[in-house]
């Protein structure tokens, strides 16, 4: 940089941040405040916006931590606010909305589904964060170690969004305890799921892919309940995918890394 440069720059006082820096971490407030009103509108019986809410949360966390490396706003002090707001927004909230929706009819056994779920969401947090440190093989950076905490949000909802889409049908609470209990533990567990954002698509197959996005795009519109629970089932199965992948990947890293004695 040039002295020229470095005088244009303007020059801030000590404990002053530009504006831009502070957005990514109000759009992570935003999301926790949605987490929050998740559990206000489940304590209405209002079951279509708890949901609702939960799942505009998991947009936003989607979008936070693209936005703070766009606008080089990075911090520790985002990094936890954002982990803070993962805990409420999908370890406790969704948690709740499940007790007050069916699992406070069997009780003891409801609540504990609920502190399991939450519990296991803790545990996926703390590991995710200091794990964030270490150094991890190329492709190791395709995948996530269990299920991530946005997607283990919304799959335990997907017992109440079947009941919104089909009005007449209610899991029992016990099956519901059972499913909340069993997504807790897909996202404690090491099982490698899918990373998103290092899916690449061939260009070759770029048309076909919008095609398809729009396809779902207006199934969403049309039929939201019914988009969601089929987004939520296709995840599950990816997991078996992810798992071969893993399984696959790893073995061609350890026979690469093999040395040749031949030589």
């Amino acid at each position: 940089m040039t002295d020229h440069e470095r005088r244009k720059r303007p020059r801030l006082l000590r404990g002053e941040q530009p504006i831009s820096r502070l957005f990514p971490n109000m759009v992570t407030i935003a999301g926790l405040c949605c987490g929050l009103s998740a559990i206000r509108f489940a304590m209405l019986g209002r079951w279509e916006m708890a949901v609702g809410f939960i799942i505009v949360a998991a947009l936003i966390d989607g979008m936070d931590g693209r936005l703070a490396r766009m606008l080089g706003a990075t911090s520790l002090f985002g990094a936890q606010l954002d982990s803070l707001s993962d805990f409420l927004c999908f370890g406790v909230s969704p948690a709740l909305v499940l007790y007050m929706w069916q699992l406070q009819y069997i009780r003891g056994i409801g609540w504990a589904a609920v502190l399991y779920f939450s519990v296991c969401m803790a545990l996926r947090l703390a590991r995710f964060n200091t794990g964030l440190f270490e150094e991890k093989e190329p492709w190791e950076k395709q995948f996530f170690v269990g299920v991530p905490a946005p997607a283990g949000g919304i799959l335990c909802l997907l017992p109440l969004i079947v009941s919104l889409r089909f009005e007449n049908f209610t899991l029992p609470p016990a099956l519901v305890a059972a499913y909340a209990v069993l997504v807790g533990t897909l996202m404690a567990s090491r099982i490698p799921t899918f990373a998103g954002k290092h899916i690449r698509i061939k260009h070759d197959y770029i048309p076909q892919f919008m095609i398809a996005a729009t396809i779902l795009l207006v199934l969403f519109i049309i039929e939201p309940w019914l988009f969601l629970l089929g987004l939520g089932v296709a995840y599950l199965g990816s997991i078996y995918f992810s798992v071969m992948r893993w399984r696959r990947l790893k073995a061609q890293s350890a026979v690469s890394t093999v040395p040749d004695l031949h030589s």
